[in-house]
């Protein structure tokens, strides 16, 4: 007898499985491609010295502690590192307001998990990051996307849409996800007047601000400030990670909000808290000169986006247009004319990846002429080999 495991899954569970594997939007890259699709840090910047002189030192000082349930009492010292980081950007706030998560995907599955129910909606930038879609699918199938352009979310158009339904009686949205500064994918930064735009919306229509933070400190000019450094009104759950400016693999996020909202979060949050990695990256940071670890990474992902833009400027055909990120890991390209989901394949034969652009909308179709290049990942010969190969694989597509 074969058993039907669909029948245990509770329906929101039934239905969450019904939306596109976690993940499909990966590319199977072939060995010697030019990953573009990578939005990773690069290698050369992942500090493994640093790292593994902290791990030495820490079991040297503190033996087992670290590895048991209890954990370091370096962890106290990375929510202080953590909130010293966030004062310096604006953003001053009580160990109470604080959630150390295991990567900025916990701390957006979190918010999901104690926010949202089957019948609630939010709305997202179109494009956005395609792992929070996921997230969100898991919880809603109400979502909606507001276009972004080069200065953000474009706030006129989220007000009109809130006073349609507004006066169709309907519910307003549980809250609006944001990445404001360096967006994934398009790389742009939402404008300071469209930010206070934004705030002035989340009070009007009483909705909640999710303001995903991941690349906000890798400026090549001066940081933006903050979507929560300028929140008075506790509508800003404010998200942030070391993924890109330390590793991702260390798995060290948080989640900055109102007390009684860390507290809903915590109810649900059962990663026994990664003492370990914690610990590690506590030590880490102890002997870290961070703003000049900042420049080192700034200054390079610069030189990398410089690289790229000027790569795309001589190779790419006339019709080819892409957005130039002032931070960040990316660059947003439209090829009109073109299905870069099936452009993909011929990419991949010369040599070259990149993500394309559906897998970024709430409504795929929405992506079709459009791909997202990472730079971070990759040198700067590897650049100006895989630009080569894109316009090669963009010109035979005509």
């Amino acid at each position: 007898m074969t058993l039907h495991y669909d029948r245990f899954f509770p329906q929101a569970v039934n239905k969450a499985l019904t939306n596109e594997p976690p993940g499909s939007w990966i590319p199977d890259v072939p060995e010697n491609c030019i990953r573009f699709n990578a939005g990773y840090p690069a290698p050369d910047l992942v500090p493994l010295a640093g790292l593994q002189e902290a791990v030495v030192r820490l079991i040297d000082e503190e033996q087992d502690l670290p590895l048991q349930y209890l954990g370091s009492p370096r962890m106290e010292g990375l929510r202080q590192s953590v909130q010293d980081r966030l004062r310096f950007r604006g953003i001053s706030l009580s160990g109470a307001e604080l959630m150390i998560t295991s990567g900025a995907a916990q701390a957006i599955d979190l918010v999901g998990r104690a926010l949202l129910g089957q019948e609630d909606w939010i709305l997202v930038e179109s494009p956005t990051y395609m792992e929070a879609l996921e997230i969100f699918r898991n919880y809603t199938d109400r979502i909606t996307g507001i276009p972004v352009d080069e200065q953000g979310i474009q706030t006129d158009l989220l007000r009109q849409l809130l006073d349609k339904n507004r006066e169709a009686g309907r519910a307003m949205p549980k809250f609006v996800y944001t990445i404001p500064s360096f967006q994934n994918p398009t790389g742009t930064t939402m404008s300071a007047e469209r930010r206070q735009q934004l705030l002035q919306l989340a009070a009007e229509y009483d909705f909640l601000i999710v303001e995903d933070d991941a690349y906000g400190e890798l400026a090549f000019a001066e940081p933006p400030v903050p979507l929560k450094a300028h929140d008075t009104a506790g509508r800003v759950i404010h998200i942030g990670s070391y993924s890109k400016v330390i590793a991702p693999g260390v798995r060290i996020g948080w989640i900055a909000a109102p007390q009684r909202l860390i507290e809903a979060f915590d109810w649900f949050k059962k990663d026994l808290n990664a003492s370990f990695v914690q610990a590690t990256v506590a030590a880490y940071l102890e002997k870290l000169d961070f703003p000049l670890h900042l420049e080192t990474l700034r200054n390079a992902y610069r030189a990398r986006r410089d690289l790229m833009l000027e790569c795309l400027e001589q190779a790419m055909p006339k019709q080819v247009r892409w957005l130039v990120p002032e931070g960040g890991y990316f660059v947003w390209i439209d090829v009109p004319g073109t299905d870069t989901g099936e452009l993909l394949t011929k990419a991949l034969q010369l040599g070259v990846s990149y993500v394309p652009g559906k897998y970024f909308f709430v409504e795929p179709a929405d992506g079709k002429s459009l791909l997202r290049l990472s730079f971070s990942y990759v040198d700067l010969e590897q650049i100006r080999l895989g630009i080569t190969r894109l316009a090669k694989a963009i010109a035979e597509s005509d």
